[in-house]
């Protein structure tokens, strides 16, 4: 019978998910729009910079990986990587957001490149460990679903609750601006909170979660040095699973779309809905209605219906649901008029439902990662936790980076305006990016699922698989006594 992991450790794992959310916020929602919007560089040559950072990013993963996957000391593989990462991610977050004035534009671009590629070197440095930690400490086909379920319950009430508080404290609207976003001294301040939040969150998740170490799984392997050659290995080696490649070909295909429509949905909301920042505000606290239902039902949906399946489902759901509402104001009258109460309302029915059915995706994914560890384990021998969660956070890094390109480059080819006031875009401009916005991503989006189709690894497979590791490792017991 595996170990069920305490609540506490539970809750410590989960927690430290809130920093990765406030930092998802930071780099999702206002980064973008402070450097194009606030600051006055392009949009295509803001998505450059951000895109540079994420590609670096995205090498770094697998090397985060690997060497906390044979990293050993008292404090166990994952934890001294996660303690370190905190006060520096923190201080590069202030950095973004601080720039010095009246300066180039070139300048302003340097700038960003190097604060963002070291803000998600850090990152890394805690994300991969952390994730890997969740894998190592949860060893049942359904408490792996739990673990998950609580990082993605603290992550997105991290996330939505940092951005509902940011858009009211910071951001409000002013006879000043048009908008609430566009007021430049609210960003320094958004960043220093940003900063103290990430700090506190990774700083619960270490001592939440210490009590693990003498309980987590250890790969006794020979030292070999860290190498190209040693990393390449590894990642083929992972990639040998077809529900791997599987996982993450979808993974990828669905980053691309999530990423291009995260560029474009603060555009959408303050240009084609006209939403206020008091109307925006709102939405993320609606979402987090949905998200304790999701992450209660993710476990229980597990227990009764295949990972994939959920996944297929949910993910269905969340492709059609915004694009939908895009899709009929373009093409017909049905939807209320932008400034109507009304309108407000659906949309807000809209954010409930991601808030249901989006961490059941992550969840779901993570639990599905989780599952190869063991695959992969009785194939090579080694637990590689840290590569499998590395080449996840690397499609997700590699995909977004993509489509961050791609973002900034679709909003000047549609001719979207620098500094453009609230209500002042032309109805042409607002048209083609809603053509960009929603159609593709639903045919892109339906078309990826296939993926997740071809995913083998279910409930009995694993069941054999965990039968046959504990006769290996009772043999090895065995065999050392």
């Amino acid at each position: 019978m595996p170990r069920m992991l305490p609540m506490s450790s539970k809750l410590g794992f989960g927690v430290g998910q809130v920093g990765e959310g406030i930092t998802g916020v930071v780099f999702g929602t206002f980064l973008l729009f402070y450097y194009n919007q606030v600051v006055g560089i392009s949009a295509a040559l803001t998505g450059v910079a951000l895109a540079i950072s994420l590609a670096c990013d995205a090498i770094s993963d697998p090397l985060a990986g690997s060497i906390s996957d044979r990293f050993r000391s008292r404090w166990g593989r994952r934890h001294p990587f996660m303690a370190g990462s905190a006060i520096p991610l923190a201080l590069c977050i202030v950095a973004l957001f601080n720039p010095p004035a009246d300066m180039p534009d070139l300048f302003y671009f340097g700038w960003l490149v190097v604060f963002a590629v070291l803000a998600r070197l850090f990152l890394t440095l805690y994300h991969v460990p952390h994730m890997a930690l969740g894998a190592e400490m949860a060893h049942d086909y359904t408490d792996r679903t739990r673990v998950f379920s609580y990082s993605q319950l603290f992550g997105t009430l991290g996330g939505a609750g940092f951005s509902f508080a940011m858009l009211t404290l910071f951001f409000p609207t002013t006879a000043d601006v048009s908008h609430g976003m566009l007021n430049a001294a609210g960003y320094p301040s958004f960043a220093a909170v940003a900063a103290v939040g990430i700090v506190i969150s990774i700083g619960l998740c270490v001592w939440g979660t210490k009590r693990e170490i003498p309980h987590l799984p250890t790969w006794n392997v020979e030292y070999e040095r860290l190498s190209p050659q040693r990393l390449w290995r590894e990642i083929v080696t992972a990639l040998g699973s077809h529900s791997y490649r599987m996982l993450i070909f979808g993974l990828l295909g669905g980053q691309l779309i999530l990423g291009i429509e995260g560029t474009f949905m603060i555009y959408i909301y303050v240009h084609f809905w006209e939403l206020s920042t008091e109307a925006m505000r709102w939405l993320s606290p609606v979402m987090l209605l949905g998200v304790p239902i999701s992450a209660a039902i993710t476990p229980y949906l597990t227990q009764r219906m295949e990972k994939r399946t959920i996944l297929i489902l949910f993910s269905t759901w969340i492709v059609l649901n915004t694009n939908i509402l895009i899709l009929l104001r373009l093409f017909t009258d049905i939807l209320p008029k932008n400034g109507d109460p009304a309108l407000f309302y659906v949309l807000l029915a809209c954010s409930l439902v991601t808030g249901l059915v989006a961490p059941a995706i992550m969840i779901t994914f993570n639990s599905m990662f989780a599952d190869i560890a063991d695959e992969l384990e009785l194939r090579t021998g080694g637990r590689q936790e840290g590569i499998i969660f590395s080449a996840r956070s690397f499609g997700f890094k590699a995909s977004a980076a993509l489509a961050t390109i791609l973002g900034g480059i679709v909003l000047d080819l549609v001719g979207f305006p620098k500094g453009a006031e609230a209500g002042q875009v032309s109805a042409d401009i607002l048209f083609r990016l809603g053509i960009v916005a929603a159609p593709a991503t639903i045919i892109i989006g339906l078309a990826n699922l296939l993926f997740f189709a071809a995913y083998r690894l279910n409930r009995a497979k694993l069941a054999e698989i965990k039968a046959e590791l504990n006769q290996r490792r009772a043999g090895a017991a065995a065999a050392a006594s």
